[in-house]
C-alpha cells in the first residue's frame, strides 16, 4: 500500500525550490542536481512533483504574485490605481521583488523554446492580466477596452522590472512606472 505523501514536507520542498530557481534561475534546471542542492533525492522531487513539468509549474505558480487578491476589491478608479501600485511595489520592492526574475526568465525562454516554456509563460501571462480586467471592467471599462488595459499594465510594469534589473536606474524607472500609471488607469 503507497504511503501517502507528507504535505507539510511536500511544501518544505516547494518552497525551497521556489527560493533555489529565484536565485539561479529556470533555464538550467535540473532534477538531480537540483535534489542535492536541496538535501534530497531525484527521487524524492518526483514523489512529490511527478516530473519537471510539474514542478516548474508549481514552483511558478508559487511565486506568481496573488494578483486576484490584489485586484479582487477594485470597485473604483482610485482603488484601481491603488491596485496597480501596490503590484508595482510587490514585484520591485516587496515580497515579490525575487520572483520577477524568475517570471522574466520563463518568459523569454519560451519565445525560444515554446514547447519547453510556452504553456508556463500563457499560463503566467493569464494568471495576472484576467483578474485585472475584471477589475477594469468592474470600473466601467468594456472587456475589449479593460483587456487592452490590463495587459499595458502587466506587459509594462514587467518590462520596467526588466530595466530596473538591468540599469538599477530606480529614479527614471519610478518615473516611467508613473507615466504607466496614469495611462493605464486613467
Amino acid at each position: 500500500m503507497p504511503r501517502t505523501p507528507d504535505m507539510n514536507k511536500r511544501a518544505e520542498l516547494l518552497r525551497a525550490i521556489v527560493e533555489h530557481l529565484q536565485e539561479h534561475g529556470v533555464a538550467d534546471l535540473s532534477l538531480a542536481p537540483l535534489a542535492q542542492r536541496l538535501g534530497t533525492s531525484k527521487r524524492m522531487l518526483l514523489y512529490y512533483f511527478e516530473g519537471r513539468g510539474a514542478l516548474l509549474s508549481e514552483a511558478l505558480a508559487a511565486s506568481r504574485p496573488n494578483v486576484t487578491e490584489i485586484f479582487d476589491d477594485v470597485q473604483d478608479r482610485e482603488g484601481l490605481r491603488s491596485a496597480v501600485e501596490a503590484l508595482w511595489h510587490a514585484i520591485t520592492k516587496g515580497n515579490q521583488h525575487r520572483s520577477i526574475r524568475m517570471l522574466l526568465q520563463v518568459l523569454s525562454l519560451a519565445t525560444t523554446q515554446p514547447e519547453t516554456y510556452g504553456s508556463f509563460a500563457v499560463t503566467a501571462v493569464h494568471a495576472m492580466t484576467e483578474p485585472i480586467a475584471s477589475a477594469f471592467e468592474r470600473v466601467g471599462f468594456p472587456p475589449g477596452e479593460a483587456a487592452a488595459r490590463a495587459t499595458l499594465v502587466v506587459s509594462g510594469l514587467r518590462g520596467l522590472c526588466q530595466d530596473l534589473l538591468v540599469t538599477d536606474d530606480r529614479d527614471r524607472v519610478e518615473t516611467a512606472a508613473e507615466r504607466l500609471l496614469d495611462s493605464a488607469t486613467g
